[in-house]
């Protein structure tokens, strides 16, 4: 590791992860699916709001369908 550094001559880039990043929503959830996720986080000490997204994610990835009934 070097003492000094010159920024002056450090070229700048982009962010690679940019186009990963989350974005922030508001939305309304019945009361019951809030309080599931929110059991399950006390469960595994992952925060509900990233159990949601997890959740999300994986339908994504399976593909999952939404039945309307």
């Amino acid at each position: 590791m070097k003492k000094e550094y010159d920024f002056e001559q450090m070229k700048g880039r982009k962010n690679p992860y940019a186009s990963k990043l989350k974005q922030q929503i508001t939305i309304q959830v019945e009361t019951d699916i809030l309080e599931y996720f929110q059991s399950c986080s006390k469960e595994t000490g992952i925060p509900y709001q990233q159990l949601i997204n997890l959740y999300l994610r994986d339908c994504v990835v399976s593909n999952r369908k939404l039945v309307l009934t």
